[in-house]
């Protein structure tokens, strides 16, 4: 059967909630009946089936987390939702100094399998709407960050990351959610899969080569990577072959795919939809350096938001997130200068 995402992570929340009777879901709105199921539809229907592990908090992602905590603690497996992945900063204390921490400060005694379900990226609603969290979350030892591109990948990424004895973050792009209905999103593209009838999972800390080449690799994960395809697309017309590579976990990353990639192309581009400072592409950047810079025909070089807030205007979105057509012209000058 073909998913969209939201339609997989509903799947695959229901298989874990069969499955295991120690999971359960916590967050606003996302169990009422008549609702939404939750900001784009995820939960939605989830509290027919299982109506006591459906809890609908008040607006407090401080409660939120702190529950899931202790929750996790006590042997449960909770999926904590925060409608936009911008809410989770309300609740800095549980996510970084408890529920990342509390298994290492333990001597592995403790145990916390907490998933964090965040929506991320621009979509018209403004700088606090629109937010991608990740940088913040790539210093804070003890997360893991997962971030699905395809349906596939988010049903066997959200599997892991509840059998998984550490707390997971997965970041879910709204623009690839495929929500029907009001909570559709303008400007969505489909990034539904072919999902097995079978149980599966999709590894943590395994990425995946989108589409082969030999002249550039193209590093991007969520809507970039779709973006990226589309851009890899255009070059096919100018003879440039990209290697597209998806690294799908961005803690722990698959360097090792990354490296050897490089080590046949040469020339590397990191594309992100966060700003450039301190971001995703500034880590594996580094990474690239520190590992094979003798390999490198040209420098790194990184395709990101400019170092603002994300604006509200829908023509000031589209100059603020990198877009097929600017990937395109970087990778070509990248070419054609080195």
């Amino acid at each position: 059967m073909r998913l969209s995402i939201a339609e997989a992570l509903r799947k695959a929340i229901h298989d874990e909630m069969q499955r295991d009777e120690k999971v359960f879901c916590i967050g606003e709105d996302i169990g009422i009946p008549g609702g939404f199921g939750g900001a784009f539809t995820v939960t939605l229907g989830l509290e027919k089936d299982f109506r006591e592990r459906i809890i609908d908090t008040p607006i407090s992602e401080i409660g939120i987390f702190g529950t899931a905590c202790g929750a996790a603690i006590m042997g449960m497996r909770p999926i904590a939702d925060v409608q936009y992945g911008d809410f989770i900063f309300c609740a800095m204390d549980q996510v970084v100094n408890q529920i990342s921490k509390l298994r290492y400060m333990s001597g592995g005694k403790i145990k916390v399998p907490v998933v964090i379900r965040a929506p991320v990226g621009v979509t018209g609603r403004g700088a606090q709407h629109a937010q991608c969290i990740e940088p913040y979350f790539i210093s804070c030892p003890g997360i893991k960050i997962v971030a699905p591109a395809t349906a596939y990948d988010a049903m066997g990424l959200l599997k892991s990351a509840v059998r998984d004895d550490d707390p997971v973050l997965i970041l879910e792009h709204k623009l690839l959610y495929g929500s029907k209905g009001i909570r559709a999103e303008s400007g969505g593209i489909d990034a539904s899969s072919e999902i097995p009838d079978e149980d599966y999972i999709v590894p943590i800390g395994k990425g995946v080569v989108r589409r082969k080449g030999k002249d550039v690799t193209v590093i991007g994960f969520l809507l970039m990577m779709h973006y990226n395809l589309q851009a890899a697309k255009i070059l096919e017309n100018d003879g440039i072959q990209c290697e597209v590579i998806d690294p799908r976990t961005l803690y722990p990353l698959d360097l090792p795919l990354i490296l050897n990639s490089i080590r046949k192309t040469g020339r590397v581009v990191i594309v992100e939809e966060s700003p450039k400072q301190g971001g995703i592409g500034a880590e594996i950047g580094v990474q690239v350096a520190e590992n094979i810079s003798d390999y490198l025909l040209a420098p790194i070089t990184r395709i990101a938001a400019p170092n603002t807030p994300a604006p509200f205007s829908p023509t000031l979105e589209k100059f603020y997130v990198p877009q097929p057509e600017k990937i395109a012209d970087t990778i070509r000058t990248l070419i054609k200068e080195y």
